[in-house]
């Protein structure tokens, strides 16, 4: 099954739906500093490199579904939430118009929890309005990736749009009933010991991406516990090594007064971020999956603007089982209709 990848970051959300059994056959990621990491880790996949806005749908390749992760930092709560004024959040309507133009089965959406605000609600149905008028069924949802076997809590917002000729609209998978925890995710990595650098560094890890930042903490980053134990999941990976969160071999840090936190001194280990490797692991990327990067900076980035792999993957099970379905259906009306062209209409309405 043939499918389309907008905004393609380094590929968590393609990777998911790779391992569910869709073939990518198109993607586009216009960062450069994440060129070298996509097309290393996807070899089949021939990536393009422009600005969307300059790429015409017709050069797009027709598939059976598109999915992508327009630009969040203006939808973001934390950010300035511009949304849809800001030009990032106008890339929205880039994905719309490529959508609306290749009229796939089925598209997937994945935003930050913030595109759900007050502030912007007003953009937000406007957006599903325009998917509607497109030709879909859409369903949306928040959902959290601790519920989907990934090892944090990362609250993001999934709309997926069913072409209306399907005849139904995607339900949403069930958790998966387990909450891994950082144990699970990160706990060999702690017989290496991951590299501390400021900025670039040629020294290379026996393990591939696991070094980490070794900075200052700023006082919005101590105005609150950034420590997880091991028995539970990771905070929210997020796309900068100064926000990474704290590796959980320290105690959790100590509340001082209302936005004042301070590191434990008699803490058996020292603070320390979570290397760019773990961060990954934590976001289910396979550990040959390989960051290139010359600043760390950049690999903390990729990973923490990824859709977790298992999330993904989670999301494009069902839908690859609804399609199937569409499918089956639709081979036993034409088998029917060569025997009883009378009764069923090749345009007969499709119920899943």
């Amino acid at each position: 099954m043939n499918i389309v990848s907008l905004f393609s970051g380094c590929g968590g959300l393609d990777l998911g739906f790779q391992k569910a059994g869709f073939n990518i056959i198109f993607a586009n990621e216009y960062d450069k500093s994440i060129w070298d990491t996509y097309e290393f880790n996807h070899t089949n996949i021939n990536l393009d490199k422009r600005d969307i806005r300059s790429i015409k749908s017709s050069e797009i390749p027709d598939c059976i579904g598109i999915i992508g992760g327009p630009p969040c930092q203006s939808w973001s709560e934390a950010g300035a939430g511009r949304g849809i004024n800001d030009a990032r959040g106008k890339l929205f309507y880039e994905y719309i118009r490529i959508v609306q133009d290749k009229k796939p089965l089925f598209f997937v959406a994945e935003n930050v929890s913030g595109i759900l605000s007050e502030r912007h609600s007003h953009a937000f149905a406007n957006i599903l309005a325009m998917f509607k008028e497109s030709g879909y069924e859409i369903a949306y949802k928040l959902l959290n990736a601790v519920n989907f076997n990934v090892p944090q809590d990362r609250k993001r917002v999934i709309i997926v749009g069913y072409r209306q000729d399907i005849g139904g609209i995607f339900e949403f998978p069930q958790d998966s009933g387990k909450i891994p925890t950082l144990k699970d995710a990160i706990y060999d990595l702690s017989l290496v010991e991951p590299i501390a650098i400021t900025k670039s560094n040629q020294t290379i890890s026996t393990i591939p991406n696991h070094e980490y930042l070794d900075s200052s903490f700023s006082s919005i980053y101590m105005s609150r516990n950034r420590v997880r134990n091991w028995d539970e999941p990771s905070f929210t990976i997020q796309a900068g090594g100064r926000h990474a969160p704290i590796h959980p071999q320290a105690n959790k840090m100590i509340f001082v007064e209302k936005d004042k936190r301070i590191f434990d001194p008699n803490s058996p280990k020292p603070y320390r971020r979570l290397s760019v490797r773990e961060c990954a692991r934590i976001q289910t990327f396979p550990d040959e999956f390989i960051f290139k990067y010359s600043n760390i900076n950049d690999g903390y980035k990729m990973v923490g603007n990824a859709v977790p792999v298992n999330f993904a993957e989670a999301i494009a099970r069902k839908i690859i089982l609804d399609i199937q379905d569409y499918q089956s259906i639709g081979i036993c009306r034409r088998l029917r209709q060569l025997r009883y062209p009378e009764q069923i209409s090749l345009f007969s309405p499709i119920i899943i």
